[in-house]
């Protein structure tokens, strides 16, 4: 955890467990970061609410963002409806029921495929007629270190490729959009961006924007702001008619708060098991996808610390297993666990698999109060199955 974290034993013993905490000082230490990118660049950037759709900060976040970007209809209404700026949606295909609401909702509609433009451009500009059209192109290009999380990869289904693009693109679309990058820098994003030029370079002239999409890594202690601002200039400085965006998510929540969990119980089978009131699988489900190993407060890895445990989740999964972990001290029923940096593509993608409630979300708030703004119960695991 590189941040300096607020959170004090008291202000625990306030909260329900499970419970996802968002530290508001460390959200906006990551928005002031963005912002200086945004006034040395003059490049937009937007909120990508699939990796941190927490509403709630929502007038923080646009104190110093532009925006939100959507991956369909119901991302939009909550782009719209609480964080207010640019709204830009962009899916793999869209519904024919929904376009005309997305195009109302939107500021730029961004299309996958030059067939879900012919069907719906014109009837999104009919919906809006203030509306950007917008291609998302497939640079063929891409270092994202799991094959999983790579947009380019063999056989995407994300992006047009170049070869595909239709004669007269421009007089369609007023903006391309590529997104090639997974956790990663800006040495990274310089070379998709050679790729992208070498490919999609001659339509740039008659463009109005381009969106370099998200997986910029931007607040991470180690990456390179000076060279992102620089590689930025200078590509405006060659196209210097284009708004250019960027859309990071990860970036916004990184390392703005951790999953409160507690020990339930503590079972033995070659090693000591601690069960949790939580789980991998339905809660903090990249720990299992990406996969990585999620850092836990005070703890450290296996066999550093005299106190050695496997932290386990509370569902019939054999699998539901966050890692083993060292301590100083035996655990006891009852311990509060800390999973740091819980706040991006957690509790978006979080289920209530086998029953398991949904943790409660909360604000530690820069005046030191703690606010519960949900907690989840019997209803919403019904309601979610009819």
């Amino acid at each position: 955890m590189d941040k300096v974290s607020h959170i004090t034993p008291e202000i625990l013993s306030q909260l329900p467990s499970p419970c996802w905490l968002l530290e508001e000082h460390l959200l906006e230490e990551n928005l002031k970061i963005l912002k200086n990118i945004k006034e040395h660049t003059g490049v937009k950037i937007l909120l990508a609410l699939k990796g941190f759709a927490f509403w709630h900060t929502a007038p923080l976040v646009m104190n110093y963002l532009d925006g939100c970007c959507a991956s369909g209809l119901n991302e939009a209404k909550l782009a719209a409806e609480a964080f207010g700026g640019e709204v830009h949606t962009y899916s793999p295909a869209f519904k024919a029921e929904e376009i005309s609401e997305l195009a109302r909702l939107s500021r730029h509609l961004v299309f996958n495929s030059p067939a879900q433009l012919e069907r719906f451009g014109a009837e999104a500009l009919k919906a809006n007629p203030s509306l950007s059209l917008g291609l998302r192109v497939n640079p063929e290009f891409s270092e994202a270190p799991v094959e999983l999380y790579n947009p380019c990869g063999l056989h995407s289904r994300l992006g047009t490729l170049a070869a595909q693009i239709p004669e007269g693109i421009v007089s369609e679309v007023e903006g391309f959009h590529f997104h090639a990058l997974c956790e990663q820098d800006a040495e990274a994003l310089e070379k998709v961006l050679e790729a992208f030029e070498k490919r999609f370079g001659r339509w740039l002239g008659a463009l109005k924007w381009v969106n370099f999409g998200g997986g910029h890594h931007i607040t991470r202690a180690d990456y390179d702001r000076e060279r992102l601002i620089t590689l930025l200039n200078k590509f405006k400085s060659r196209y210097p008619h284009l708004e250019i965006y960027l859309e990071p998510g990860e970036a916004v929540g990184w390392q703005t708060g951790p999953l409160v969990t507690t020990v339930l119980d503590i079972v033995h089978n070659s090693m000591p098991i601690a069960i949790l009131d939580s789980s991998a699988e339905a809660h903090m489900p990249d720990t299992i996808l990406m996969p990585y190993r999620a850092e836990v407060r005070g703890a450290s890895e296996p066999g550093i610390k005299p106190f050695t445990y496997r932290l386990a989740g509370n569902t019939c999964l054999a699998g539901d297993i966050m890692g083993d972990y060292s301590f100083d001290r035996p655990l006891e029923i009852g311990d509060m666990i800390l999973f740091e940096d819980q706040m991006h593509y957690t509790m978006v993608k979080a289920t209530t698999f086998n029953g398991i409630p949904l943790p409660a979300i909360a604000t530690l708030k820069k005046d030191g109060s703690v606010v519960v703004h949900r907690r989840f119960g019997y209803e919403d695991f019904k309601n979610r199955l009819g």
